[in-house]
């Protein structure tokens, strides 16, 4: 229970500072509505005409607003309980009152406001009192009449302890929900909403490197990259009126998860395989009638249902999915941006049991040529009764009429249930209503199958990066790791640069709408997309113009056999042009999963080309039964060899490049009833994205030979990967 501001009273009553506290609560509660006409601040502002011997025996006038005036104000109230300068000048002249004026009816409507929430809430707590009181006294009554069942006297106080200790604990019960409901309802009071951007980090905290902040737009030639963080901020979170809407479909969206987690058939439909859970949308509809809404025209059905078990305890994963830093840095690949708008509730004892947070987030595929999806959501937690932890998204698009939305997100989520030994059992729901018709024809299959966007995805993604999280929180050096590493330090400090890179890779390579791709060349899916972005002041980036370019094509050959060709330092001399066919040696491997592909390598290119003798790459691959990475950075000898002795890898500057692999859909199980194209039986889907500092001067204006540079540089490195990868298949 919060007591009002009393502080803000002082400072709007100017005049009433002689006055004892007991006398401004009178004044607070007879004249909740009235303000100073301003007659004697207006007149005499300073006091400086004012003889201080003079004790004034004209009696301080009050002025109380017309009808017309209070109906305009409590108007504006409802939207904006705390106008600023602007605001009430611009109320004032429209009112003919003065500012000062304003401000002060503001000020004093707050202070009614929490004084009236205030005696609510202790009626509400007089109320709960008084129930307690009663249960108190039927509990003495009841010890009163107690006998001792071997004497049949009247029974000792100690032998009726147990009922004492329920007592103890039902009160204690209810105390802590009624301070829980009282916390939450005064949010609602007067107050801003606590809000993400402005929180203090914490230490649990696992930093962000989105890729693409300290850099203005580059103008002319080729499109731009943008700050996701500026794109995100101009979505607005809920009102007031909208937030009760918002709690109650988020407990029903909870329901719904925990229904549809625990449901088998008829509602999920096992394909002839084993291997996909597709639900059956009119089973949906008879079990779940009311739900968010029938499914809008235009969009098309989406969900899944998988189930893993990953090496992570309950907690920790509660933690990631409830904190959008590490939320988006775990799920890099499928996140591209995320902001958590507004927090509701921060939950009860000290976790995230009841946990509310109103969130946007863009949801991609690495190609450009899958657009993203976007959606405003709310996301609710809930420690369930038999231990198990759920977290929900649902979106909160009907909030948003004017908004037309391409993607909404019905009840979606996850059920952890706790493991011995610091495993999580996961079970994994995505239902999403979509627009896909812009995607590009050969992802097509992959986004029917459920492979792109669905719970199969997700939950190989979250297995992947427990095994890398395992591996990094490891204190020893492992005996799967070689080369130069020598202490648990700089291991740790290594994989902490390989994250970033990735992280930084991923955040560039999509279509989020916070890049402007330019089509440079080619035909269809081999066009060459490129954007530039100005590298500024940024420790993690060489400063200058940087030059992203990207393209993807379909080849006939298993996602595992384009992998392991592309992460083996023996194959690289191939494909990689900068190697100039040196010699590629792995200098240090960090291995952080069970498959030998997931690793981080230190590779060290013994060049014949004098300038790049010597150059070091950092290198990590990573694969699941989803998709696979290998992506990779050249670094500096003297920056490795701080990052290797422990030091501190955010100052390492990074330009990531690298290949995204996914499986094409041709042989997977499918969602929605959706056939898959005649694009090859079982090949692979392959991004190439370089990132090139094509001139160290952030103010310099790009050049067409830049461009045409890198353009010759990502198709011959396409026709190499081609000639290698199908070649050796045949």
């Amino acid at each position: 229970m919060f007591q009002p501001n009393m502080f803000e009273s002082h400072h709007h009553l100017l005049d009433m500072s002689h006055k004892s506290p007991e006398n401004e609560l009178d004044f607070i509660r007879d004249d909740e509505f009235d303000t100073k006409s301003g007659t004697d601040i207006m007149e005499n502002p300073s006091g400086d005409d004012q003889d201080p011997n003079q004790r004034p025996n004209k009696k301080k006038r009050y002025h109380r607003h017309t009808q017309l005036q209070i109906q305009e104000m409590e108007s504006f109230f409802k939207e904006c309980p705390h106008p600023d300068d602007k605001q009430r000048k611009e109320l004032g002249k429209k009112l003919v009152l003065e500012p000062l004026q304003v401000k002060f009816w503001f000020q004093n409507k707050r202070t009614q406001m929490k004084a009236q929430h205030e005696r609510h809430e202790n009626s509400q707590l007089r109320n709960e009192n008084e129930k307690l009181r009663a249960e108190n006294i039927r509990y003495k009554e009841a010890l009163g009449n107690a006998t001792c069942p071997n004497c049949g006297g009247p029974a000792a106080i100690g032998e009726m302890s147990f009922d004492e200790q329920h007592l103890r604990i039902e009160n204690a019960r209810l105390r802590e929900e009624i301070d829980r409901i009282s916390g939450i309802a005064a949010k609602y009071v007067g107050k801003p909403m606590l809000t993400y951007p402005n929180l203090p980090s914490t230490g649990s905290t696992r930093s962000l490197d989105l890729g693409v902040s300290s850099f203005g737009p580059q103008t002319g030639l080729v499109g731009e990259m943008y700050s996701a963080s500026d794109l995100l901020r101009s979505v607005s979170g809920p009102t007031d009126a909208d937030k009760p809407i918002i709690i109650e479909l988020a407990v029903a969206a909870m329901e719904e998860l925990i229904r549809m987690a625990q449901t088998g058939e008829p509602l999920w439909i096992l394909s002839p395989d084993n291997s996909t859970e597709t639900l059956c949308v009119e089973e949906y509809m008879r079990t779940f009638p009311r739900g968010i809404g029938p499914q809008p025209l235009g969009l098309k059905s989406e969900a899944s249902r998988e189930s893993a078990v990953v090496i992570m305890n309950h907690i920790n994963l509660v933690e990631i999915l409830m904190d959008v830093n590490q939320w988006t840095s775990v799920f890099a690949g499928l996140v591209s941006r995320a902001v958590t708008l507004e927090v509701l509730s921060t939950g009860v004892a000290g976790n995230y049991n009841g946990a509310l947070q109103v969130m946007t987030a863009e949801f991609q595929v690495p190609s450009p040529l899958v657009p993203t999806r976007e959606n405003y959501f709310v996301r609710y937690c809930k420690h369930h009764a038999d231990g198990t932890w759920a977290v929900v998204d649902v979106s909160l698009d009907n909030l948003r009429p004017t908004s037309t939305s391409r993607c909404r997100r019905r009840p979606s989520g996850c059920l952890i249930q706790e493991l011995p030994n610091g495993y999580s059992k996961v079970t994994w729901i995505e239902h999403i209503e979509v627009d896909d018709r812009a995607v590009h024809n050969i992802y097509r299959p992959l986004v029917n199958s459920g492979l792109a966007f669905g719970a199969k995805r997700w939950v190989a993604t979250l297995d992947r990066q427990c095994e890398r999280l395992a591996s990094a929180m490891a204190n020893n050096i492992p005996t799967g790791d070689i080369g130069v590493i020598t202490s648990p330090e700089g291991r740790r400090s290594m994989l902490k640069l390989a994250e970033r890179m990735v992280m930084s890779f991923c955040a560039g390579v999509g279509a989020s709408t916070a890049h402007t791709w330019t089509t440079l060349s080619g035909s269809g899916a081999d066009d060459v997309r490129v954007m530039t972005r100005k590298s500024i002041d940024d420790p993690g980036r060489p400063p200058g113009i940087v030059l992203s370019a990207a393209t993807s094509f379909w080849l006939p050959v298993p996602p595992k056999r384009v992998f392991d060709f592309l992460r083996d330092e023996n194959s690289r001399s191939e494909w990689d042009i900068l190697s100039n066919g040196g010699l590629v040696q792995e200098m240090a491997h960090i291995a952080n999963g069970r498959d030998p592909g997931n690793c981080v390598s230190l590779l060290r290119v013994n060049s014949g080309n004098s300038s790049q003798s010597n150059m070091l790459i950092l290198q990590e691959s990573s694969t699941d039964s989803t998709g696979s990475y290998v992506i990779y950075a050249p670094v500096d000898i003297v920056a490795m060899n701080v990052v290797l002795s422990g030091g501190d890898p955010d100052y390492v500057a990074l330009l990531p490049s690298g290949f995204a692999i996914l499986p094409d859909g041709s042989t997977s199980g499918h969602c929605g009833g959706n056939n898959v194209a005649e694009v090859g039986n079982g090949g692979s889907l392959l991004t190439v994205a370089f990132q090139i500092l094509v001139d160290s001067v952030p103010t310099a204006k790009l050049s067409l030979g830049s461009v045409a540079t890198v353009n010759s540089l990502i198709k011959c490195t396409v026709e190499r990967i081609k000639t290698a990868v199908v070649c050796d298949n045949a």
